[in-house]
C-alpha cells in the first residue's frame, strides 16, 4: 500500500500506538490498523499532519539550549547572542486535527534496544541532534553516551539501550575518490549502504549538495553506468541518485523489521521576495513566522526535486513514509540562525547581508516539530 503521505499501519515488533492516545481524543487520522488477520476501517476524517498552521504556545520549547549539551555551535543561536526568543514558541496545528504531545519516555521505552539512524546531509544532523535534545530533556539522569566520527555518529541512552544515530551521506550514493578525483556514483551505494542495514528505523534526506556548484560542489566528475560527465541536468542526476537508492532499499530492506522514512527539502530563505515586509536581504531580523496554511515558495528546483522524492518513493516495493515538510518549514523564515551561529567569526556576523545562514535552522526550533511528526507517524 502506498500513499503521498502513509500513516503507519504496522507497528513491527514495537508497542502498539493505542494505549497512548491522549484521553482528549483530538488525534484523528484516515488510517486502518492491522491488529489481526482482518483490516477494521476507522471511520474518521482524513487529517493531513503537513497542511495547517504556526499558533503562539507558551508551553514551547520542549527543552532549553542549555540543558542539552550536543547542540552544534551552528545550530545554538540563543548561545551565540540571538536577543529574541518569540520563534521559539509556536507550535503547529494541522488544519483538521491535533498532534499528539511527544512525550520522550514514551519513545524510549517503545524503541528499547533498538536503533534509529538519521542519514543525510546536515540538515539530517540538525534534526538528530533536534531527537537527542528531546529524549535527554525527558530522561536527563539517565545515563548516556556520545560517540562521534565521520561519517557515523551514535548517542546511546544506556539505561534503554536505544541508540540515535547520524550516518553522514548528503548525496546517499557513493563518492569515489581515484587518484585525487572525487567521482559522484549516481549508480552506487553499496558503500553507504553498508552501514545502515542494521538498523531499526531510518530517516533519509537529501537535496541541497545536488545543487551546489563551484567551491560548495562536493564531486569533480558524476559517474553512471560505465560513463563519467563533467556535469549534467542535476535534477536528473538527482532523479539517477535516488532511483539507486529505491533499488537498494528494495533489495536490502525487509519491511517487518525495519521502517523507513524520507525527508522532503528543507527551504531556504535567502530571497525576502518570498514574504511580505522583509526586513533584511535575508533571513537576517526575521521574529515572526509566515501566516497561511498554503504558502509555497517559487523555487523551481526545489519542486522538481520533490516530484522526484515522490514519484521515486511511490514506485518503490518497499514501504517508505513521506515526511512532508517542506510548505510548513517555508512558513518559518524567523527559524534560522542568521548570525547567531558559533561558526561565524565576529566580522562575518557584523556583515549579515552575506553571511547569514538561512539554510540551517536553530535548536531549540523547527527540528523539533519535524521531530514531532515523526513521533507521530512512527507510533500513531
Amino acid at each position: 500500500m502506498k500513499a503521498k503521505n502513509p500513516i503507519p499501519t504496522s507497528p513491527l515488533s514495537i508497542s502498539s500506538p493505542m494505549a497512548h492516545l491522549p484521553p482528549s481524543a483530538a488525534f484523528v487520522l484516515s488510517l486502518t490498523l492491522l491488529h489481526s488477520s482482518a483490516a477494521v476501517s476507522v471511520d474518521v476524517p482524513p487529517c493531513d499532519l503537513f497542511v495547517g498552521q504556526w499558533l503562539p504556545d507558551s508551553s514551547y520549547p520542549l527543552y532549553q539550549y542549555s540543558s542539552c549539551p550536543i547542540i552544534d555551535p551552528e545550530f545554538n543561536c540563543q548561545l551565540y547572542g540571538r536577543p529574541d526568543s518569540d520563534y521559539l514558541r509556536y507550535r503547529w496545528k494541522p488544519a483538521g486535527c491535533d498532534l499528539p504531545a511527544f512525550n520522550g519516555l514514551d519513545f524510549l521505552a517503545r524503541m528499547r534496544w533498538k536503533t534509529v539512524m538519521f542519514v543525510g546531509d546536515s540538515l539530517g544532523r540538525n534534526q538528530w541532534e533536534s531527537l537527542i535534545c528531546m529524549l535527554n530533556a525527558a530522561a536527563p539522569l539517565s545515563a548516556a553516551v556520545m560517540m562521534r566520527g565521520d561519517p557515523l555518529s551514535t548517542y546511546r541512552f544506556l539505561e534503554y539501550e536505544v541508540s540515535v544515530s547520524f550516518y553522514r551521506a548528503p548525496y546517499l550514493v557513493d563518492i569515489d575518490v581515484v587518484n585525487g578525483v572525487r567521482i559522484l556514483r549516481l549508480d552506487g551505494i553499496e558503500k553507504n549502504g553498508e552501514a545502515w542495514m542494521e538498523a531499526d528505523v531510518l530517516f533519509f534526506n537529501t537535496g541541497h549538495w545536488w545543487t551546489h556548484t563551484g567551491n560548495l560542489q562536493g564531486w569533480d566528475y558524476m559517474g553512471d553506468d560505465g560513463a563519467y560527465y563533467k556535469d549534467m541536468d542535476r535534477v536528473l542526476a538527482f532523479q539517477r541518485g535516488m532511483s539507486t537508492w529505491a533499488q537498494w532499499a528494495d533489495l536490502n530492506i525487509n519491511s517487518t523489521r525495519t521502517r523507513i522514512f524520507f525527508q522532503s527539502l528543507s527551504p531556504t530563505h535567502y530571497n525576502p521576495m518570498e514574504w511580505k515586509n522583509p526586513v533584511s536581504r535575508n533571513c537576517y531580523g526575521e521574529t515572526q513566522p509566515m501566516s497561511g496554511f498554503n504558502y509555497t515558495s517559487n523555487n523551481l528546483a526545489e519542486g522538481s526535486m520533490i516530484q522526484v522524492i515522490r514519484g521515486v518513493l511511490n514506485s518503490m516495493r518497499t514501504l517508505a513514509y513521506f515526511s512532508d515538510i517542506t510548505q510548513l518549514s517555508e512558513l518559518r523564515k524567523d527559524c534560522h540562525p542568521s548570525i547567531y551561529s558559533g561558526d561565524l567569526t565576529p566580522q562575518q556576523r557584523a556583515n549579515p547581508d552575506h553571511s547569514s545562514d538561512c539554510s540551517h535552522w536553530c535548536l531549540p526550533g523547527l527540528p523539533d516539530t519535524w521531530n514531532q511528526l515523526f513521533y507521530t507517524n512512527l507510533f500513531f
